[in-house]
C-alpha cells in the first residue's frame, strides 16, 4: 500500500463553522481550536455531534491490493476521483510491479501465461481468462476524497484489522494535522 499526494482542505473554516451553534454574533468567531470543539469531535460516533469533521476535507492518492478496494468501497462516504483500471490496461501493466509482496511467482507467471494466450489469440474467453486471473494482491491506485469525521469512522472499525493494508492505512491516518480528533488518541 502506497498513500502520496495528501491535501487537507478546511480545517480552520469548519473549526469557526463548529462555533456556530452558540454564538450569537459570528463575526466574532475565531478558527481557534477550543477545548470545546475538541470534544465535539470527540463524541461518539454517530451521534452527531462530531459533524464539523465533516468539513475538513482529505485528498490523497491511495495505491491498495484488489483485496483492499471492496472494503474500502463498503465507506459511501469516501470519493473516487479517478482510479486506475483493469478492464482498460490489464494488458499495457508491467504485472510484477503491479503486485504486492504476497503475490506468489507463480500466480504472476500464471497471469502472464494467460495475457500472452490473449495476445497470440484475442478472444473474448481469452480475454477474460486474463481478468479472472489477476490476484488478488495486484495493486491499483485511485485519487481519494474523504473527511476527517469518515476517516474517524474508518480508524475505529479497521484498526485491528487482520488485512496489514488496513493497519498501514489507520497508521498513516495517526500522522494527519490533528489526528487526535479522529483517533481519540494523542498524536
Amino acid at each position: 500500500m502506497k498513500i502520496s499526494n495528501v491535501n487537507i482542505y478546511g480545517f480552520n473554516e469548519s473549526v469557526r463553522a463548529a462555533k456556530f451553534p452558540k454564538s450569537v454574533n459570528i463575526g466574532t468567531i475565531t478558527d481557534e481550536l477550543t477545548d470545546g470543539i475538541e470534544k465535539l469531535a470527540e463524541s461518539p460516533i454517530g451521534s452527531g455531534h462530531d459533524n464539523w469533521l465533516n468539513g475538513v476535507i482529505v485528498q490523497f492518492d491511495l495505491t491498495a491490493s484488489l483485496k483492499f478496494w471492496p472494503q474500502f468501497q463498503r465507506y459511501h462516504f469516501a470519493d473516487f476521483v479517478s482510479s486506475q483500471s483493469t478492464m482498460h490496461r490489464i494488458l499495457g501493466f508491467d504485472i510484477s510491479r503491479q503486485c504486492n509482496e504476497y503475490v506468489t511467482n507463480k500466480a504472476i507467471e500464471n497471469l502472464v501465461e494467460c495475457i500472452n494466450a490473449y495476445n497470440n489469440n484475442s478472444t473474448e474467453d481469452n480475454y477474460l481468462t486474463v481478468l479472472y486471473n489477476i490476484p488478488s494482491g495486484f495493486e491499483l491506485t485511485a485519487r481519494i476524497t474523504t473527511s476527517y469525521r469518515q476517516l474517524k469512522t474508518m480508524y475505529n472499525q479497521r484498526k485491528t484489522h487482520r488485512l496489514p493494508e488496513w493497519r498501514k492505512f489507520c497508521k498513516w491516518i495517526k500522522g494527519l494535522l490533528h489526528s487526535e480528533l479522529i483517533t481519540g488518541e494523542e498524536s
